[in-house]
């Protein structure tokens, strides 16, 4: 044993003076760098939803705070944190004090409480960063009524000439009258008035409010509308002029965050149906969130079958790394704040849920799961309905639940984490096995994807490969058991990890349960 500890001891000092003789910003990339145990899994929160400390009916920082253990108890590596900043909205989405906290939610003590708690559990956090337009209550806004102010020129105005019929790109109107007369550009509402992106005043001024919050200790952000802040018109969408001046603009906000923060970590919301749309942003941003791929578990999901899943992803993820000098992170999800819940995409089939889940969580780079998404909670549009409180407990109130709103699914009471949590069956502990499973096998967060062909239309099947591990991965997607037969070179020897009992390997075949994942080894 003593011989083992001083070999121990010898191993750690070697990599103490290693760590020690790189330059300061190496130093400080290393001890950034999630351990090799970290998942990747980010948990998007809507705070007003999430946990009510002060029992005022609004979920806050402190309520965030007090549930960070429940959050480490899921394995995620990070927490993004919809808009936190002053804003006439509940949504948050229009902000007036870009360098502020909403007082509804705490203030700015609250929120570093919440960094150095969350940071201690090695928990990351990712803030909501929107900085494509302001709310039309922002005193920048306020003080551009006037012509001769200088943030006049903060904000795009219509000139002789413009269009004032011309449809955004969102669909609604994309000029909109202000109090003194004159049209401005606002790409989702009036409410949101565009920036000026070409005026370097307002490039510096959100330079300076990402490095505030860096300044805090926050670990990245969640860049919003990422694709607007130039692509503002329908007739923008496929203009090269927007979406070269957009990445350039993008290049230009990391290489200025990462001056102040080196491991800062970016992820945009570009969405986009066409991969081909994505893959511009990989290298000016870390990642952008995956729409076609969302639209695409789901659909296989739902209709039991593989829609060409792998092919797919080996061919995007490939267009990401050559358009990103060799980097590659990805950022699935299943669904968010502005998408119907994917459960009730799903009809409530709890199957198909648990299936959807499997193949997001076996798939690399950094997935996001939406609150209440692991308890199976369900929510069709208007917005409100899809961001409702999180269920806490089986009668659906207690302690810390949100009421600013009620419920409006009709989820019963198995739906919630007081029912789920003890339940080894439950989705909730679906979702923290699979988790632990990319906390195992480091090939699932970072492996390179290269796409099994399967005979089978219900099975989809891909080998996952890193530098640690190499993992074939294989789903059967239907209510059938299946047999998968594996090729001459698929160099598989056992099965490592299964979801549901019953999986068997012999003489080149797998036996595959209904729904059920499998890793083999």
């Amino acid at each position: 044993m003593s011989k083992f500890r001083t070999a121990l001891r010898s191993v750690l000092l070697a990599a103490m003076l290693a760590l020690l003789s790189l330059p300061a910003v190496a130093q400080e990339k290393a001890a950034a760098k999630p351990a090799a145990t970290a998942s990747g899994v980010y948990y998007e929160i809507f705070v007003r939803a999430f946990y009510d400390s002060n029992d005022d009916g609004i979920g806050d920082l402190n309520g965030v705070t007090a549930k960070l253990d429940y959050i480490k108890s899921l394995g995620v590596s990070g927490i993004w944190l919809m808009p936190i900043n002053p804003s006439p909205s509940y949504h948050g989405y229009d902000i007036t004090d870009y360098e502020g906290i909403n007082p509804q939610y705490g203030n700015l003590q609250d929120f570093r409480k919440l960094l150095a708690e969350a940071h201690k559990r090695g928990i990351q956090v990712v803030m909501d960063m929107v900085i494509n337009h302001t709310s039309d209550q922002h005193p920048w806004f306020k003080a551009a009524m006037d012509p001769k102010d200088p943030h006049h020129d903060w904000y795009l105005w219509a000139k002789p000439g413009t269009d004032l019929k011309a449809v955004s790109a969102v669909g609604g109107p994309a000029w909109h009258r202000a109090s003194n007369g004159a049209y401005y550009e606002g790409t989702f509402t009036a409410a949101m008035p565009d920036l000026n992106y070409d005026h370097p005043a307002v490039r510096k001024a959100m330079i300076e409010v990402g490095r505030f919050w860096l300044q805090q200790g926050v670990d990245g952000f969640r860049l919003d509308a990422a694709q607007h802040i130039y692509d503002d018109l329908r007739t923008d969408m496929s203009d090269p002029i927007a979406l070269q001046k957009n990445v350039r603009w993008w290049s230009e906000y990391r290489r200025a965050l990462e001056a102040a923060k080196p491991q800062v970590w970016l992820v945009g919301e570009v969405a986009r149906q066409n991969p081909d749309d994505l893959t511009p942003y990989m290298g000016p941003l870390n990642t952008v969130f995956d729409f076609p791929l969302a639209t695409q578990l789901i659909e296989s999901v739902d209709q039991e079958r593989n829609l060409g899943i792998g092919g797919g992803l080996e061919y995007s993820f490939a267009a990401f790394r050559k358009h990103a000098n060799g980097e590659f992170d990805d950022a699935p999800f299943l669904s968010n704040h502005d998408q119907q819940r994917v459960m009730s995409q799903l009809d409530g089939n709890i199957l198909h849920m648990r299936l959807a889940a499997e193949l997001l969580l076996t798939l690399p780079g950094h997935p996001f799961i939406y609150y209440g998404e692991e308890l199976g909670m369900q929510g069709s549009k208007p917005d409100e309905d899809i961001r409702e409180p999180m269920r806490w407990y089986r009668n659906g109130k207690g302690q810390g639940t949100a009421s600013w709103k009620d419920w409006s699914s009709g989820d019963d009471a198995t739906v919630s984490v007081q029912a789920q949590d003890a339940d080894p069956a439950s989705l909730l502990n679906l979702y923290r096995k699979l988790i632990g499973w990319r906390q195992q096998v480091s090939a699932l967060r970072d492996g390179v994807l290269h796409d099994v062909p399967a005979a089978d239309p219900h099975v989809l099947a891909y080998m996952l490969q890193d530098a640690q591990s190499r993992v074939l991965v294989v789903h059967n997607l239907s209510r059938e058991p299946r047999v998968f037969e594996l090729g001459s070179d698929a160099h598989v020897a056992s099965v490592l990890l299964q979801t549901e009992e019953g999986a068997v390997l012999a003489g080149g075949k797998l036996s595959l349960p209904p729904y059920a994942t499998v890793i083999l080894q």
